[in-house]
């Protein structure tokens, strides 16, 4: 049978464990609960940052043609000036 969870011991400095501390408890959570949420929410923000980083490279790479840039405005225009703002 597979485990579920595999424990772990993290230091962290103590005036960052007293803030965590503070709102833990206010809100009823686990630490478990906390850090797996704050391991999460950096696993994304990597991910996020690797793709912006791809995109960015592709668009260094093949960048849009001035018609492009002159189509994309047109067509904002276009929809914009059609809008009861």
């Amino acid at each position: 049978m597979p485990k579920l969870a595999t424990k772990v011991a993290v230091s962290i400095p103590d005036d960052l464990f007293r803030a965590v501390e503070r709102v833990r408890r206010r809100s009823g959570r686990t630490r478990s609960a906390i850090l797996q949420e704050a391991l999460r929410h950096w696993l994304w923000r990597q991910r996020e940052a690797l793709l912006v980083g791809q995109y960015e490279a592709g668009y260094r790479a093949k960048p849009e043609s001035r018609r492009e840039i002159e189509a994309a405005a047109a067509t904002a225009q276009d929809l914009f000036s059609s809008r009861d703002w």
